[in-house]
């Protein structure tokens, strides 16, 4: 590998999503922890993964799990200590993995010890470091911005006699990121994690850094317009058109900044979420361009999608047309949305469809997100309304179920107690899905037709590839359902082509120009007769 690829380790990388609270928990109170995580770092090694990325374990109330920050510097007690997350940094270096951490810098928790200041007046130290605005003359809220969790994006507070602005909970108070006092202090945060050995930030909502600073109207969304891939028709937000609220143009403007930071850290990485906007592919592509702003960022076009043949092709098209010089990163999987196989449709088995999808993702120009159980084709948890945790899925059930369901503890042992994820004997902080735990680690470890299997199987094919992981992509022409891609770099190219749907599917040979087919790493497609037989969301790789 040359000197530049090498600095640049995420170009093309698979990143490995840990979920700390359900990942293992290695003290027995039925939550995940750092410890935990520790454990288990062979395995996240030995399925290929090139980096981990660890959502929140930071000091927290815990209102959104985690994503509601209280202090920025230190361990929340629930996932261990500081020297804990040390050792998980150095075991993860040794085993050649690449350590990303959360971070949210467009909101704390309102136990922040920066909010508790800020609210008490309008000229103390901390008072312009959130969104603050006076009612209207009526009384009610400076706009009409909504919060993603239902109802409106201001909540009153008596003591300013203001309103603050929150685009999830009321808990959950955005930072005011125009100021500048704010953005030395995110710094001075970056800072003392780089320091500690982080390989770089995923970077939670990145495009709510900023918002209109008029705090101007949303527009009503229009009657019959396209809707965006985030949120659900069932949250009422959809119906703005977000146009003032996220994605301000001048967040560019801290992009680079923040880039430039840290950048003083040699061979550093920014991850950056592109969600909760009108055009995820866009600002996914926006904000990764010329190399000065994010290093790669992944949008929600595959994540909500049901994999078919049409939501592919919208959002790798969209992102080939608007990426330029960027780097995206995809992902079928992770904490947000349901799993893969709780979106596909038709009567195939939750292997058949998970494999599809993650092959699929993996063999797209860009970076890879895989989160954790996808490995072993984990469906979404059908959990009950008593079971579900997050704020989210509470405020839209029934119709937006899906958080939780992808939630839920990594099954590790088939045959022991709370699939060996937790040695409670009372209760885990979510409940277990026990559909999961035939699929648990051990249980597929010794078994060749077994999702972990074929998962690292094909990663590891994928390292040797360097087409596959740094090459360009052309769409082919084909007939639904079948899609099919070239990948190329310099002398070497693959052709990808997969069957979208849950019907056997044919396709000439000769009509993609390719020939012989690397069976190893094929699911479900035969070549008989000049044409490649797929099998429901079967999928082959072709050398040329």
């Amino acid at each position: 590998m040359s000197e530049q690829l090498s600095k640049e380790w995420w170009r093309g990388a698979v990143i490995y999503q840990i979920y700390p609270r359900s990942f293992m928990d290695s003290n027995g109170d039925g939550i995940g922890d750092l410890p935990g995580i520790l454990q288990k770092l062979d395995h996240v090694s030995s399925v290929g993964a090139d980096a981990i990325w660890i959502s929140p374990f930071f000091k927290s109330p815990m209102k959104d799990f985690g994503y509601d920050v209280s202090d920025y510097r230190d361990v929340d007690p629930v996932f261990g200590t500081i020297d804990d997350f040390k050792l998980v940094v150095d075991k993860a270096h040794t085993l050649g993995l690449k350590v990303l951490i959360d971070q949210v810098w467009s909101h704390t928790s309102d136990q922040h010890d920066w909010f508790k200041e800020s609210r008490q007046s309008r000229d103390n130290a901390k008072a312009d470091w959130y969104v603050w605005a006076d009612p209207k003359p009526d009384g009610t809220p400076p706009n009409n911005w909504m919060s993603w969790f239902g109802g409106a994006a201001w909540t009153w507070d008596s003591r300013r006699m203001q309103y603050y602005l929150h685009h999830f909970l009321k808990d959950q108070p955005a930072l005011n990121t125009w100021n500048p006092e704010v953005r030395a202090e995110i710094k001075n945060i970056a800072a003392y994690w780089l320091d500690m050995g982080v390989d770089g930030f995923r970077l939670d909502v990145a495009n709510l850094y900023h918002s209109d600073k008029e705090l101007r109207d949303n527009p009503v969304r229009p009657a019959g317009s396209p809707l965006p891939a985030d949120p659900p028709p069932s949250n009422p937000i959809i119906r703005q058109i977000r146009l003032h609220s996220v994605n301000q143009p001048e967040n560019i403007d801290w992009i680079k900044e923040l880039r430039a930071f840290v950048d003083q850290w040699p061979e550093r990485c920014l991850l950056a979420e592109a969600g909760c906007c009108e055009d995820s592919e866009e600002t996914a592509a926006d904000y990764t361009k010329h190399g000065n702003r994010f290093n790669l960022c992944y949008a929600f076009g595959l994540l909500g999608s049901d994999m078919s043949k049409g939501p592919i092709l919208r959002s790798v098209g969209r992102v080939e047309k608007l990426l330029d010089d960027g780097w995206v990163c995809w992902a079928v999987n992770n904490h947000d949305f349901r799993r893969s196989p709780g979106r596909i449709p038709g009567p195939q088995s939750n292997i058949d469809k998970s494999l599809y999808a993650s092959a699929l993702g993996l063999s797209l120009r860009g970076s890879y997100c895989m989160y954790q159980g996808e490995e072993l084709a984990l469906a979404n948890a059908d959990l009950s309304f008593d079971e579900i945790r997050d704020p989210y899925d509470r405020a839209l059930y029934p119709n937006h179920v899906g958080r939780d369901g992808a939630r839920t503890p990594m099954p590790w042992n088939g045959s022991a107690p709370n699939a060996g994820f937790s040695t409670t004997v009372s209760s885990l902080w979510i409940s277990l899905w026990p559909e999961h735990v035939p699929a648990a680690t051990d249980v597929q470890e010794p078994d060749q037709e077994s999702a972990l299997f074929h998962f690292r199987k094909f990663i590891q094919w994928r390292k040797g590839s360097s087409a596959l992981r740094l090459g360009s992509i052309e769409i082919l022409e084909t007939p639904d359902p079948i899609l099919a891609f070239r990948r190329t770099y310099e002398t070497q190219s693959v052709t990808c082509v997969f069957n979208c749907s849950e019907f056997e599917s044919r396709i000439a040979v000769d009509t993609i120009g390719t020939g012989q087919i690397f069976s190893d790493i094929s699911r479900h497609a035969v070549i008989e007769g000049g044409e490649i037989i797929l099998q429901p969301y079967g999928y082959c790789m072709l050398a040329g």
